[in-house]
């Protein structure tokens, strides 16, 4: 029989970005707010401190930071005919594990999404017309403007301290910044990070053929800065560990840098690590929760009362609590009935090598948010009827690693072993660049997240299933983009250059990474027939149920989801400070 808590006003479920922000949302209302986060308990000292956290072996290659697959995984399958197997192996995507969860290990590419992707549907239907949506696809209109999320992308960049330029400041466009981005309120709060070598190459090159570059939005701290909560970030020193490590300048944006700092100094405020959620408790007519159960470090079940429940660990993981604990109706691909776990989408990625013989790039000066970009090709840009395809990209060159044993690019040919590899990895570190597009993905009917019928964890729970597979309209936009590349590598002049692009015969491919942008399955949207929460990230089905994350995605951006998961987060705290604890109870009628 399960322990019982004393209860608290509000319990976290993961203590990542979002509920880091959260947290300090909700104990400025007096809450008392309990977080419980399944992982290890990390901060920057000592966990990240140097030289510990410089060991690529340790966190680049056996990924000390992400869940184990051995502890918490997924099935994966390509089609409705085929047989789900799991996870087993690290590959394709890198979930985060412990206090901060992917927060500690990302790049730090920080991104508002254009303002048509959050209409994204509306958009296509009343520009191209409905019917160049292909059958299949079911993409939708996240259910909040642009305009309304303005002021809370506008916080949640000062708060994570971004490093970046403009493009367009109360609609009167920038010289230097994206000319194609939705309009900002403000500067961001530090000045973009210094190039490198391949920023300046490509940026000369790209203005050289009419296009616009501009620095990338980067969770790295170009200068010292102080964010709105007193937390203090340093000029980051452009060591090259950013992603898969935690940074130990405190200079990337991550929850331990910008946020829980100042939330553990709160006497409202509680958390436990090593305590893994197991499901969310619902009264007896299954319209309320009571609080959850989980598993504690001693390995006791655990009951802990709560008024509110914010589910805010992976994506991946908020579907799956809400399918095992019962919250919505189960999505069914061959009906179309159903919510939770409908619009899995990823994100579909392409790019260029570069050899010059006669160019030095020094690899081991890089940031994991440095880069020159161009949105030329964006979601905006593109005549969706003329091209044959719905979505877009942005293209990047960046510097962010060095690392000897997982950054060894090669030219064409290269031999990928023995003496004639050794040869080749001296004669080409150093000399490479790459040219990189970050594309859409598109949600569609068959591609979606369910309790697998064959597989369990150590529990006792079904274990997730992933199915999804690459179609062809995201093909179509990809190929686009690689002719793009193909002119822009060829414009730069190398030795050698290699292009490597999904075709219409690639399947999706869990073994290499790709990115750990795994979006949609617990979606928002005006319609609680098609989305699992509404507007407010408020479960349609149990009112003081809300969930955060990219899971309510109806679709994939073009761009890296965290600045969109930072405002909505922050929008959906303001509603449940100013319209739900005054009157608990569905924000949106159904």
């Amino acid at each position: 029989m399960a322990k019982i808590n004393p209860p608290v006003d509000v319990v976290l479920v993961g203590l990542g970005w979002t509920n880091s922000i959260m947290g300090m949302e909700l104990t400025e209302e007096g809450l008392s707010v309990l977080a419980l986060e399944r992982g290890e308990d990390r901060d920057t000292v000592p966990d990240f401190s140097y030289p510990k956290m410089a060991d690529e072996l340790t966190y680049g290659v056996r990924l000390k930071l992400m869940q184990q697959p051995a502890k918490s995984t997924l099935t994966v399958r390509h089609g409705l005919g085929d047989m789900a197997v799991p996870y087993r192996t690290l590959g394709s995507f890198l979930p985060g594990d412990g206090v901060g969860g992917a927060g500690v290990h990302w790049n730090g590419h920080t991104w508002r999404p254009q303002p048509q992707e959050l209409r994204l549907k509306s958009y296509v239907e009343e520009n191209f017309g409905a019917d160049i949506i292909p059958d299949e696809m079911t993409i939708q209109d996240y259910g909040v403007s642009y305009e309304e999320l303005e002021p809370f992308f506008d916080y949640f960049e000062k708060v994570a301290g971004i490093s970046g330029k403009a493009g367009n400041l109360n609609g009167e466009l920038q010289e230097g910044g994206n000319p194609f981005e939705g309009w900002r309120s403000n500067e961001y709060p530090m000045p973009p990070l210094a190039r490198t070598h391949n920023d300046t190459l490509f940026a000369d090159m790209a203005r050289d053929q009419g296009l616009h570059p501009f620095p990338l939005p980067a969770g790295n701290a170009s200068e010292a800065y102080t964010n709105p909560y007193g937390m203090q970030l340093g000029p980051c020193n452009f060591c090259g560990f950013c992603e898969r490590y935690g940074c130990m300048n405190y200079s990337k944006s991550s929850p331990q840098t910008c946020i829980l700092g100042a939330l553990k100094r709160r006497e409202n405020f509680s958390y436990q690590a090593n305590s893994e959620v197991l499901r969310v408790e619902l009264d007896s007519d299954g319209k309320k929760a009571t609080g959850v159960t989980y598993i504690d470090s001693e390995g006791d079940e655990i009951f802990q009362p709560a008024d509110l429940v914010v589910l805010g660990t992976f994506s991946l993981n908020n579907v799956h609590l809400m399918l095992v604990s019962g919250i919505g109706t189960p999505y069914d691909p061959v009906s179309g009935e159903g919510v939770v776990g409908k619009n899995y989408a990823y994100q579909m990625n392409g790019g260029s090598t570069l050899y010059f013989k006669d160019k030095e790039f020094n690899p081991f000066i890089g940031a994991g948010a440095n880069g020159e970009i161009i949105n030329d090709f964006g979601v905006e840009q593109i005549d969706f009827a003329q091209e044959g395809f719905i979505g877009g990209s942005y293209i990047n060159a960046a510097m962010t690693n060095g690392q000897p044993i997982r950054n060894m690019p090669l030219r064409s040919g290269a031999p990928s072993w023995g003496a004639g590899w050794k040869q080749a990895v001296q004669e080409t570190y150093g000399h490479t660049m790459t040219i990189g597009s970050h594309g859409s993905n598109m949600a569609y009917r068959d591609c979606y997240l369910d309790l697998d019928p064959n597989y369990t964890d150590d529990h006792g729970r079904p274990l997730m299933r992933m199915t999804f597979d690459w179609k062809a309209n995201d093909v179509r936009m990809t190929q686009f983009m690689k002719q793009k590349i193909d002119t822009l590598s060829k414009a730069l002049g190398p030795d050698d250059y290699k292009l490597s692009f999904k075709d219409f015969d690639s399947h999706y491919d869990v073994r290499p990474y790709q990115t750990t942008h795994n979006v949609g399955g617990a979606i928002m949207g005006s319609d609680p027939s098609s989305s699992a929460l509404n507007r407010y990230l408020q479960s349609w089905d149990v009112h003081n149920v809300f969930v955060m994350g990219a899971n309510a995605f109806p679709q994939n951006l073009q761009y890296n989801p965290t600045g969109l998961v930072g405002a909505l987060t922050y929008w959906a705290a303001k509603a449940i400070r100013e319209q739900y604890l005054p009157n608990p109870g569905p924000l949106v009628q159904a």
